[in-house]
């Protein structure tokens, strides 16, 4: 009879397979979405740019959760780190950056445009978008992976492993879209407030990695958790550099329309 490591390794293959053909679904599914809506005259032509953007974007999940970094994610820390900064970070960043909801409702019809719209606008979707209770899933969430038995209970149960990814890619996902408005964002905060959450936000993952790097989570040896802390503080600073200046960006253009309104004329 199997035992139970057998019945483990076959539902991680298993596992492997979906996630591979769901990111090749999504990937085939965008630029496919993309190249029918440049067929309607009254649209302009889908930047390619946001083609690369999806593509890198998914793959970097794909790697995250499939191959050998992530099978070496399950009994090295420093890999783990990097598939975690690709799942939550930067493949979230990349992914905003594509819009994938304004493509989305490029391709719908105005009647399906408005439901979609409506759907956008209700409480739920207000609630998760909110910049704090955003932020309180993305590196709250991290708090309680780390600090907790939960990081040895992923790479023991199989369901946990899961949630726990979904969560991170989710949350990230998330964080990043209640920061910068790349898709239409019908519950908007202002740029002074996202900037202040955001300035908490890197404090708290800042403050993480460092603890990290001090008290390893339970079976981590302490030299891999110390290369992992280094990896959270110094990979995340530099992804988070790129929200900072989107963020900072569209905040300098919101203004710029006024100065030059107000200005006196030469």
């Amino acid at each position: 009879m199997m035992n139970s490591h057998g019945y483990h390794e076959i539902s991680m293959q298993v596992m492997d397979w979906v996630v591979a053909v769901v990111v090749l679904i999504l990937i085939c599914t965008y630029i496919g979405a993309g190249l029918n809506s440049n067929k309607k005259e009254h649209l302009s032509t889908w930047p390619f740019y946001r083609y690369i953007l999806w593509i890198i974007g998914f793959l970097l999940v794909g790697i995250s959760l499939v191959g050998p970094i992530a099978e070496l994610a399950h009994r090295n820390f420093t890999a783990h780190m990097l598939s975690h900064l690709f799942l939550g970070m930067l493949a979230p960043l990349l992914l905003a950056l594509a819009a994938p909801t304004t493509l989305l409702l490029r391709m719908l019809s105005v009647q399906h445009a408005r439901i979609l719209s409506k759907l956008l606008k209700t409480s739920f979707f207000s609630f998760v978008r909110h910049p704090v209770i955003a932020s309180v899933l993305n590196i709250g969430g991290l708090w309680v992976l780390y600090t907790t038995d939960l990081y040895m209970l992923m790479h023991e149960n199989l369901f946990v492993h899961l949630i726990v990814h979904f969560h991170i890619f989710v949350a990230g996902y998330l964080f990043t879209i209640s920061m910068i408005y790349i898709d239409p964002a019908p519950h908007r905060f202002s740029y002074l407030y996202r900037a202040i959450v955001l300035v908490f936000v890197l404090a708290g993952h800042g403050i993480l990695s460092k603890y990290i790097y001090a008290n390893p989570p339970v079976g981590v040896p302490k030299d891999q958790a110390e290369t992992g802390g280094i990896f959270m503080y110094y990979g995340g600073d530099a992804i988070d550099i790129v929200i900072i200046f989107i963020l900072c960006l569209h905040w300098y253009r919101s203004t710029r329309p006024k100065a030059s309104l107000n200005a006196s004329p030469n």
